[in-house]
């Protein structure tokens, strides 16, 4: 069993890891934090935590990943708080970035199985939506991506000793909200499940049209498939495209560089790369002709404008994301003809967003633990 601590002994912890430290002084709106700084509401929240009856009915695997999200999920206010003129202390974005951090930490510092470190890193992620859902433009749809990427009754519990874990005037509403999200989880069939689509292209339509239903059922014609590769450079995509679709086309970032002699440290050659790339790939659309897309893909945001452009000409898309250990991803590295720097790779596992299955009809984790 994974486990991120054995022992909730506060000083044990706090001597453990330095970015608990760094919570120390981290100030916080006294209006919902009475309690004092990040890593004494930290210390609260935990405590909270292990005294809840739905905590302790869960089994031992799933514990540890609620004390791991109850350590991590205000990590990034160090980087995000700041106060205003007018004395207001806010920390805008914690939860986003918080969930990078949380993921890195995990993958280098604290070797955690890919499933379990992608549920605690979005556990980071949604902590606050229980309280927020209903503010949402669309809160059905917010709800049904969250319960595709996370747990919802994990993510229930935790909010409720998040809360327990303050000092405000309003801990009785706040607590009530987490009781309205759990009812609206139950109603949308989603609470400790994803919601139960009637098939991937359903599930992929339902989040690319605005106005979609969960419930529509859409034709499923045969369509030709564009493979979106995705993952860090030394994760092994050209040995796994060479394996699997050496007989396909491919359009390679990489291969275009080297083709026109451009190297990859020319940042304002890249708009020539990406229209050389844009081009080929309009030849095979064209002809409805499958082909690999073949570069590191870690940036949701430039995903999806090649997903609506393949998709646009009818294709169906299947990403596959690659990932290997730590210690082998650096060592694959530095067996590569084309040596990624480790500063340059050390940013780009920071960058890194793993792909969630709202992105394409078919999302396929390929991951060594």
């Amino acid at each position: 069993m994974w486990q991120i601590i054995t022992t909730t002994k506060w000083e044990t912890i706090r001597n453990t890891f330095s970015w608990i430290r760094d919570m120390e002084g981290v100030p916080q709106s006294p209006i919902y934090h009475a309690e004092g700084d990040v890593a004494i509401h930290t210390k609260m929240v935990l405590h909270a935590l292990l005294d809840l009856p739905e905590y302790l009915a869960l089994n031992a695997q799933d514990q540890q990943i609620l004390l791991a999200t109850a350590l991590l999920h205000d990590v990034e206010k160090r980087s995000c708080t700041k106060t205003a003129l007018d004395g207001r202390i806010t920390s805008k974005g914690h939860a986003k970035k918080g969930a990078n951090t949380a993921r890195t930490i995990l993958y280098k510092d604290i070797k955690t199985p890919f499933n379990i470190r992608a549920s605690i890193s979005k556990l980071v992620r949604y902590h606050g939506l229980p309280l927020w859902i209903f503010e949402k433009p669309n809160p059905e749809k917010a709800l049904l991506q969250a319960s595709l990427e996370v747990n919802l009754m994990h993510l229930a519990i935790f909010s409720k000793a998040d809360i327990l874990g303050r000092i405000c005037a309003d801990q009785a509403e706040m607590l009530y909200k987490i009781e309205l999200f759990k009812a609206f989880c139950q109603e949308q069939n989603c609470y400790g499940q994803p919601y139960p689509f009637a098939s991937d292209l359903a599930r992929f339509t339902y989040f690319q049209k605005e106005n979609s239903s969960p419930n529509y059922v859409p034709f499923e014609n045969e369509k030709w498939e564009v493979v979106m590769l995705c993952g860090l450079p030394g994760t092994g995509k050209d040995r796994y495209i060479q394996k699997q679709y050496k007989d396909w086309p491919i359009v390679s970032l990489d291969d275009i560089r080297r083709a026109h002699k451009i190297s990859p440290k020319n940042t304002k050659a890249n708009g020539k790369v990406l229209q050389i790339a844009k081009e080929m790939m309009k030849g095979h659309l064209r002809q409805q002709q499958p082909f690999v897309f073949n570069a590191t893909n870690i940036i949701q945001q430039l995903r999806s404008q090649w997903i609506d452009l393949f998709t646009t000409y009818g294709a169906s898309v299947k990403i596959i994301y690659l990932e290997v250990p730590y210690e082998q991803l650096m060592r694959q590295n530095q067996n590569r003809v084309h040596i990624v720097p480790t500063k340059v790779m050390e940013r780009m596992i920071q960058k890194l967003e793993v792909p969630s299955a709202i992105e394409a009809e078919t999302v396929v984790y390929l991951t060594v633990d």
